[in-house]
């Protein structure tokens, strides 16, 4: 038991007093660089798929 209170208080320790948190400006730029990065991933699945589509209804003929 002493060595689950001791991994809890060195973690604390840890947390509160050497890890360093971005500043607020750092946390804007950082949303907007996943936000943007989301969604160009999602643009280039969205082409994909209609491409795939497209190419298959070429290939077999039939409409969805």
């Amino acid at each position: 038991m002493a060595k689950v209170l001791d991994f809890f208080k060195e973690s604390y320790i840890e947390v509160t007093e050497k890890v360093t948190w971005p500043t607020w400006a750092q946390l804007q730029n950082s949303a907007v660089v996943v936000l943007v990065a989301s969604i160009l991933i999602a643009l280039l699945i969205f082409v994909m798929d209609k491409a795939s589509s497209n190419l298959l209804e070429l290939l077999y003929g039939i409409t969805s």
